[in-house]
C-alpha cells in the first residue's frame, strides 16, 4: 500500500498530461474545479461520471477507467461508493487486485471525512477536505507531479472573465433561500444531466425549465441537488423562491435586491422591478439561477418568471408551463434499484428484499418511501405486519416520518390536490373516481367511454355525453400530472384516438377511494362493471379479439367484478378465463379462477352450472401449468359427480369427461384416456352434431391419444379429417384448425414423411407466429414440431438455429419446468449430445430425467424415454457400463408401460441391442434386433425409417456373428429403402453406408 501512496503516476508529467477524472455524481463540483485547475497547468482533462448499475461489478468498473489514456484521478467520497450499492468487501477486494498492479494510472483524492474501504489507501489518496483552495491545489498538483506554473492564476479566481469553476467549499458570492442539501439524495444521475444540458443549450433569454410531476416525486430535491452539484461551476448567484403564491414570490423575488446590492426604495414593488432589471442585464453577474419552488398556478405567476441571460429552473405539478415558454422534463417515480438504495438508506434495518417490496406497495413513489422507511426505521413492528397494513389499504398516516422541509404527509399532499380539482373542475374529480375502479396501471379509454348513457348514474351522465365536457377533465386531470395520458400504436382498423390509454399513481388510487363515501363507492364500481361486460366482445377464442380482452382482464379484480352477481358480467369473466388459457396466461387464469370460485360458491347453491364453468377452466389453467396429479383428482370428481346427477348424454358430463381423458393422456394411462376420449365423441356427435366445433375437438383429442398410443396411421386419418372440418368450420387462421394442422404435420413426420411433414410444418409456424403471437404455447409447440421436422429430414443447421432461440422464449415466457419447455430441453439434450457441447447435454438430460421422476415416478413412459436419451448420453461420453444398464433399464420400463409394439418401446429395443453388441453379447443383440425389425415391419412398415434402422442394427449383429452373406444382404436392402425413403444424403443414409450404428431418441408429444 506504501507503494501506492508514493507513486506518482506516469502520464502526469511536471508540465501536465491526459488525466481522467473518475466522479461520483454528487461529488460534479469537485470534478468540475479539479479539471479547472489541471487544465491550467497544462493538462487535458475528461471527465467520466461514476455510474454503477446493480448488474455490474466494481471490478468490471475499474477496468474500464484503465482503457482511457493517461491517469485516472478519482474523486474520493462516501457516494462513489454507495452507488450500486456495493459492499465494502467487494471493493477491497477490487481494489487490492487492481491497484497495485496500475499503481502508475491510478491516483485519487479525498473530498470527504467519511470513513472509507481500507484498501483505498493504496491509491495515496491526497486529502482535500476542509482545505481552502490554494492549499487543496497545491496537494492535488503535488499528488500528480506536475509542477505548479507561477505565472498562471490564482486558485480561488472564479470565472468572471475565465478563471475556471469555483472552488466547491465556496458557495456562489449570492446565496438565498437554498434548502440543506439532501444527504440521502439517490439516483436521478441522467435527469439531473439532462436539466444541464437543457440549461448548457439554451439560447441567451431563453433558459427557463420546469420540473413537472406529481406531488412527492421528488422535483423539490432534485432542483436543490441541481443546485449543489452546478451551482459552484455554473452560478455566481442562486436564488431559491417558494412559488406557491404570486404575493410570496414577488416579495422573495424582491428580496434578492440588497443581496445583488441594488440600490432601492424600501416598497418590495420597487426592489422587485430593480431585480428582474438587473438580471436581465445580468448585472453584477450574467451566470444567475432562481429557482421556482411548487409553482403550481403559472397563470397567476408567469409574469414574474425573470429573464435575462441566466436561468430558472421550476418545479410544478401543472403542465400549463409549456404555455409559457418553459421547457418541461418529466420527473418519473424511481426506478425500482434506485427505490431500494434510498430505502435501505433512510431504514438501515430492511434487507434489500424487504425495501423492494416496500417499494412495490408504494409504486416507488419518493415521498413516500421516505416517510413509511423513516416509520419503519423507528418502529419495532415486523416489516411483513407492516407490508401487510399497506397491503389492505389501512390507515398508516399517523405514524409517518415527515421531513422538516416538508412536513405533511403524502396523503394530505393528495387531498389538497383533490380539493383544489373539486373546485376548478368538478367533472374531472368524477371522472377520477370513476378511474380508481380500475385496475392501477394502463386504462383504455375506449373502456370507459363504450356504456350507453342510460345506464349511467345521474352524476356521471353529463360527463359522458358531452366530448366537449369529458376532453375538458382529461385535460385537466393531465395538467396537474393526475394522470398520463398517451395515445398507443393505432391498428389500421381502428378510429384515431380509439387507442388511448390513461394511468395514475397507485397511492393516487388510494386517496380518491378513501375520499368517496361507501354508497359512492358502490355506485361508480358497479359503472365500471357494466364498462367491462359492455367492453366483452363475446369470442374468447377469436385471436383478433385478444387485444379486447387484454384490456379488461387487468381490471376484473379492481372493479369487483369477480363478485359480482350479475349475469352479464360473470359471463365475461368466464369468456376472460378462456382467453386467459388460450393465449397462455395460465398462473393469471389460476389466480382469478380461485378468487371468483372463492366469490361464487357462497352465491350459488352447491351444482350450480357457473360452478361446473370455474371447475372446467381451473382444470385447464392447472393441466396447462403441469399439475396434472391435482387437475386428475378435480376431474374426475366432476365427472363421477356430473354424471350420477345428469347421465351420460349432457354437454356439462362430455366437458368434463374431456378434461379427465387429457388428465389420464398426461399421467401415461393412454387406453383409459382412448376409450373416455371416443365416449366424448360419441356424445358430441349426438347431441350438437358431426360438424360442430365441440364434435371436432373430441376428434382432435381422440388423434392425440392415438399418436401417444403409437398408432401414428390412425392418428394421421383422424387428424386429416378434421383439419378439413376444421377449415370449413372455422377458417384457415383459427386456432383450433392451425393445432389440427400442426398435429397433421406431426403425423406425417412420425410415418417417415418428413419433406411433406416440413412443408406442411413452416407454413403453419409461420401463420402461428402471425395470429398468435410467437410466445404464444401453441406458437411454441408449432415451433418445436418444426424444429423436429428439420431434423428428422436432415437439415440439421436450420433445426438447431431455430431450437436454440426456442428454448430461450420457453424459459423466459413459461419458466424452465413447465411441459412445453422440458420437451424442448430434452430435444435440444438431444444436439447438444451429437452437435455440441457434451457437458450442457449432460446437465440437460439429467434435469429432463429428475423432473419426469418427480412428476410421474419410474412408471411413464417419459421417464423411461428419457432415461433411454440419458443412456445414450453416457455411452458418447464413454461410460458403457452404466449406459448399458440403462438403456436395459428403459427398454424394460417402456415395454411394461405401452407393451412391446409401442413404437417408443421399439425405439428403446434399438438403443439395447447395440448395447449388447458394444459389450460382447451378439447373439442377445441380433435376437433382439431381429425381433425388432418385424415387429417395426409390422407396425410402422417395412419403409419407416425406424424399421430400416432395425435393419441396420440387425446387419451389424449379424455380421459380428460372422454371418456374412445374410448381413451383407440385409445391409443392402435396408440401405437401398433409406435412399428411397430419406434420400442418398441424408445422415441416416450416410450413417448407415459409412456402418455408423443407428441409434433412437426419445420426443415426448404433447397430451
Amino acid at each position: 500500500m506504501a507503494a501506492g501512496r508514493n507513486t506518482v503516476p506516469a502520464q502526469a508529467e511536471k508540465t501536465g498530461g491526459l488525466v481522467t477524472i473518475s466522479f461520483a455524481g454528487h461529488n460534479r463540483a469537485w470534478a468540475a474545479w479539479l479539471a479547472g485547475r489541471l487544465e491550467r497547468h497544462g493538462c487535458q482533462v475528461s471527465l467520466q461520471r461514476w455510474d454503477m448499475k446493480p448488474g455490474d461489478t466494481v471490478r468490471q468498473g475499474l477496468s474500464d477507467l484503465l482503457l482511457s489514456r493517461g491517469t485516472v484521478l478519482i474523486v474520493l467520497s462516501e457516494w462513489y461508493f454507495r452507488l450500486g450499492p456495493r459492499s465494502h468487501e467487494e471493493w477491497n477486494t477490487a481494489l487490492r487486485d487492481l491497484v497495485p498492479a496500475n499503481s502508475d494510472r491510478f491516483a485519487a483524492v479525498s473530498v470527504t471525512s467519511a470513513a472509507l474501504p481500507s484498501a483505498v489507501a493504496s491509491l495515496g489518496a491526497a486529502d482535500l477536505w476542509g482545505l481552502g483552495a490554494a492549499e487543496a491545489e497545491r496537494r492535488l498538483l503535488a499528488r500528480l507531479g506536475i509542477t505548479a506554473d507561477r505565472s498562471g492564476p490564482a486558485a480561488g479566481d472564479t470565472l468572471g472573465g475565465a478563471a475556471g469553476p469555483r472552488f466547491p467549499l465556496e458557495q456562489p458570492e449570492v446565496w438565498g433561500g437554498v434548502p440543506r442539501r439532501n444527504t440521502r439524495f439517490t439516483g436521478r444521475e441522467d435527469l439531473l444531466w439532462d436539466v444541464h444540458q437543457t440549461f448548457t443549450q439554451a439560447e441567451p433569454g431563453a433558459g427557463v425549465l420546469t420540473l413537472l410531476g406529481l406531488s412527492g416525486v421528488g422535483k423539490t430535491q432534485i432542483a436543490a441537488e441541481y443546485v449543489y452539484r452546478f451551482g459552484a461551476e455554473n452560478y455566481d448567484v442562486v436564488w431559491w423562491v417558494r412559488a406557491a403564491e404570486r404575493g410570496t414570490l414577488r416579495e422573495k423575488l424582491a428580496g434578492l435586491a440588497p443581496a445583488l446590492g441594488l440600490s432601492t426604495g424600501r416598497e418590495y414593488g420597487e426592489r422587485l422591478r430593480a431585480v428582474r432589471d438587473a438580471l436581465r442585464r445580468g448585472e453584477p453577474s450574467p451566470r444567475w439561477l432562481v429557482v421556482l419552488d411548487g409553482a403550481d398556478q403559472p397563470e397567476d405567476v408567469h409574469d414574474l418568471v425573470p429573464g435575462g441571460p441566466g436561468h430558472v429552473l421550476i418545479t410544478s405539478q401543472n403542465r400549463e408551463w409549456a404555455e409559457h415558454n418553459s421547457s418541461l422534463i418529466e420527473v418519473p417515480v424511481y426506478r425500482r434499484h434506485e427505490s431500494v438504495a434510498f430505502v435501505r438508506r433512510r431504514a438501515p434495518r430492511l434487507e434489500a428484499v424487504d425495501a423492494d417490496r416496500l417499494a412495490d406497495a408504494l409504486g416507488d413513489l419518493p415521498l413516500a418511501l421516505d416517510q413509511n422507511a423513516g416509520a419503519l426505521q423507528d418502529s419495532t413492528m415486523p416489516v411483513d405486519d407492516y407490508l401487510d397494513l399497506l397491503g389492505r389499504g389501512a390507515d398508516v398516516e399517523s405514524g409517518l416520518k415527515v421531513a422538516a422541509d416538508f412536513q405533511m404527509t403524502y396523503y394530505t399532499a393528495f387531498s389538497i390536490l383533490l380539493n383544489r380539482l373539486r373546485e376548478d373542475k368538478p367533472e374531472a374529480v368524477d371522472l377520477l373516481r370513476l378511474c380508481v375502479f380500475f385496475a392501477p396501471g394502463p386504462i383504455p379509454v375506449r373502456l370507459l367511454r363504450d356504456l350507453p348513457i342510460r345506464d349511467l348514474p345521474e352524476q356521471l351522465r353529463a360527463l359522458m355525453a358531452d366530448p366537449l365536457l369529458w376532453n375538458s377533465a382529461l385535460a385537466k386531470l393531465a395538467q396537474w400530472s393526475v394522470i398520463q395520458s398517451d395515445p398507443q400504436d393505432t391498428e389500421e382498423d381502428e378510429p384515431v384516438g380509439s387507442t388511448e390509454v390513461i394511468q395514475m399513481h397507485r397511492l393516487v388510487y388510494q386517496a380518491v377511494r378513501a375520499d368517496m363515501p361507501a354508497a359512492e363507492q358502490r355506485v361508480y364500481s358497479q359503472v365500471v362493471r357494466k364498462l367491462l361486460a359492455a367492453a366483452d366482445p363475446g369470442r374468447p377464442t377469436d385471436t383478433r379479439l385478444w387485444p379486447r380482452y387484454a384490456e379488461i382482464v387487468p381490471h376484473l379484480e379492481a372493479s369487483g367484478a369477480l363478485t359480482s352477481t350479475n349475469p352479464d358480467i360473470q359471463l365475461t369473466v368466464l369468456n376472460s378465463l378462456r382467453y386467459l388459457y388460450l393465449s397462455g396466461e395460465y398462473r393469471v387464469g389460476l389466480r382469478i379462477a380461485e378468487l371468483t370460485t372463492a366469490s361464487w360458491s357462497e352465491v350459488f347453491p352447491p351444482g350450480h352450472p357457473r360452478l361446473w364453468d370455474l371447475v372446467h377452466n381451473k382444470g385447464n389453467m392447472l393441466r396447462a401449468l403441469g399439475d396434472f396429479t391435482a387437475t386428475e383428482a378435480l376431474d374426475r370428481q366432476a365427472y363421477e359427480t356430473l354424471r350420477a346427477e345428469r347421465g351420460d348424454q349432457d354437454l356439462l358430463v362430455l366437458r368434463a369427461a374431456n378434461g379427465l381423458a387429457a388428465d389420464l393422456r398426461n399421467l401415461g394411462r393412454y387406453d383409459e384416456g382412448l376409450e373416455l376420449a371416443r365416449r366424448v365423441e360419441e356424445g358430441y356427435e349426438q347431441l350438437v352434431g358431426p360438424n360442430d366445433a365441440l364434435t371436432l375437438t373430441a376428434h382432435h383429442n381422440t388423434g392425440v391419444t392415438y399418436r401417444l398410443l403409437g398408432r401414428y396411421q390412425d392418428a394421421l386419418t383422424v387428424d386429416r379429417a378434421n383439419l378439413a372440418a376444421r377449415r370449413e368450420l372455422l377458417r384457415e387462421r383459427n386456432n383450433g384448425t392451425l393445432a389440427s394442422e400442426s398435429a397433421y404435420a406431426q403425423d406425417l413426420r412420425l410415418l417417415g414423411q418428413y419433406d411433406q411433414a416440413t412443408s406442411v410444418q413452416e407454413r403453419n409456424s409461420e401463420i402461428h407466429r402471425v395470429v398468435m403471437g410467437p410466445d404464444n404455447p401453441q406458437s411454441l409447440r408449432a415451433q418445436h414440431n418444426l424444429v423436429q421436422c428439420y431434423y428428422r429430414s436432415g437439415d440439421r443447421q436450420r433445426a438447431l438455429e431455430l431450437l436454440t432461440g426456442l428454448l430461450e422464449r420457453c424459459e423466459r415466457v413459461l419458466g424452465d419446468r413447465h411441459p412445453i419447455t422440458v420437451r424442448v430441453s430434452v430435444t435440444y439434450a438431444t444436439f447438444e449430445r451429437e452437435h455440441g457441447d457434451l457437458d450442457r447435454a449432460r446437465e440437460r438430460a439429467e434435469f429432463s430425467l429428475a423432473h419426469y421422476r418427480r412428476q410421474f415416478g419410474d412408471a411413464h413412459p417419459y421417464t423411461a424415454g428419457a432415461l433411454a436419451n440419458h443412456g445414450l448420453l453416457l455411452r458418447a461420453a464413454g461410460e458403457r457400463q452404466q449406459s448399458q444398464i440403462e438403456v436395459e433399464d428403459a427398454l424394460a420400463s417402456m415395454t411394461r408401460v405401452v407393451g412391446p409394439e409401442h413404437p417408443w418401446t421399439l425405439g428403446c429395443a434399438v438403443n439395447a441391442s447395440a448395447a449388447r453388441n458394444f459389450s460382447g453379447d451378439p447373439e442377445s443383440a441380433a435376437d433382439l434386433s431381429r425381433t425388432t425389425s418385424l415387429l417395426a415391419a409390422a407396425v410402422l412398415g417395412p419403409q419407416h425409417p425406424l424399421t430400416l434402422n432395425a435393419r441396420i442394427s440387425l446387419a451389424s449383429d449379424l455380421r459380428n456373428l460372422r454371418k456374412r452373406q445374410e448381413a451383407d444382404k440385409t445391409e443392402e436392402e435396408a440401405l437401398a429403402a433409406l435412399a428411397a425413403t430419406l434420400g442418398p444424403q441424408h445422415p441416416h443414409t450416410l450413417a448407415a453406408r459409412s456402418r455408423t450404428r443407428p441409434y433412437w431418441d426419445f420426443e415426448p408429444f404433447s397430451s
